[in-house]
């Protein structure tokens, strides 16, 4: 009966369905495949009788799809982007390319990656102009979907364990991703603190007050993660969303921070600041590209992650452990 269904399917009601599952609304669909709201409507009604479920139900003014068709969509879509993708296949020239892309990442990613990254666009493809958008979340999956961002490039723990369990359950991928570079992170405090002058130890680090960088606001990070796991806990007085600035508070308090290693140099205040390993173990703090596939612009994307993966391997990219 599937085989009967599938024969008589018609491919463009699943371009309609993955357009009303992107825009949760009948009217911007249609504006997005230049249709009519009826024309969608009907599409939809036909893959409905087709499919015997009722993909989605009405709220408020958009609809919201049922568990069967958020269940079958990341394939649909990932299908008909393969489709499009071997049909029309685009050629990227970076020498004349006249792009713009807009990539989100941490100022100490940044600093990482920006520099060496300028270099080779401006020798291999000066036509590109580049925008670093600040990250605000550890999953940045719905910025990619909506375009809001080419790429993302952080530390992103819970998306890579998602995208490994998809994997190896064969369920449908919409992202794409790439180790950069592994980060070694250290405990920060201006020159003068009273920490400053021994060994810093667990017991000293957990009494002291600290700041940390939180991308989201939420005053729990990954070190928090790994105090967890020894059953100890610090005191965050403070948070903010840049490496930058965090540098620049611990260096006039006696606030610790956690910073990348590379990236002290970089804070312009190093000498007024000292590091200390962390008196804990914690799991080693990865550095992943991630991108959505979107084949209209695949060749563009493949251009821009090979100049990024190559970027990641000057000195500055790699700190010394």
């Amino acid at each position: 009966m599937f085989n009967c269904v599938f024969n008589r399917l018609d491919l463009n009601l699943l371009r309609v369905f993955d357009a009303v599952m992107v825009e949760q609304s009948l009217t911007r669909a249609a504006q997005n495949l230049a249709l009519t709201q009826p024309a969608v409507s009907n599409a939809l009604r036909r893959l409905k009788d087709a499919l015997q479920d009722e993909l989605f139900v009405r709220q408020g003014q958009g609809v919201t799809a049922t568990p069967y068709a958020q269940r079958i969509w990341p394939q649909v879509r990932l299908t008909l982007q393969q489709l499009e993708a071997t049909l029309m296949p685009v050629r990227f020239d970076a020498a004349s390319a006249n792009q713009a892309f807009t990539l989100s990442m941490a100022d100490a990613t940044a600093t990482a990656l920006m520099p060496q990254l300028l270099r080779i666009v401006e020798q291999e493809a000066p036509g590109i102009t580049l925008r670093v958008l600040p990250l605000t979340t550890r999953d940045p999956r719905r910025l990619l979907e909506d375009a809001v961002t080419d790429m993302a490039i952080g530390y992103f723990p819970a998306v890579m364990a998602d995208l490994t369990a998809r994997n190896q359950a064969g369920m449908g991928m919409a992202f794409d991703h790439q180790r950069l570079y592994d980060s070694h992170y250290v405990c920060v405090m201006r020159r003068h603190h009273p920490l400053a002058a021994g060994p810093l130890t667990l017991d000293a680090y957990c009494a002291a007050r600290h700041l940390l960088v939180s991308f989201s606001g939420r005053p729990y990070g990954f070190v928090d993660e790994a105090l967890g796991h020894w059953g100890r806990e610090r005191r965050i007085v403070l948070t903010v969303n840049q490496f930058f600035t965090a540098g620049q508070v611990v260096a006039a308090s006696d606030l610790l921070t956690v910073l990348p290693q590379h990236f002290i140099e970089f804070t312009g205040i190093a000498d007024q600041l000292v590091w200390r390993e962390l008196p804990f173990a914690m799991d080693t703090v990865h550095v992943d590209l991630l991108w959505s596939r979107r084949p209209q612009q695949s060749a563009a994307l493949e251009w821009l992650r090979q100049a990024l993966s190559r970027s990641a391997q000057t000195p500055l990219a790699r700190p010394a452990f």
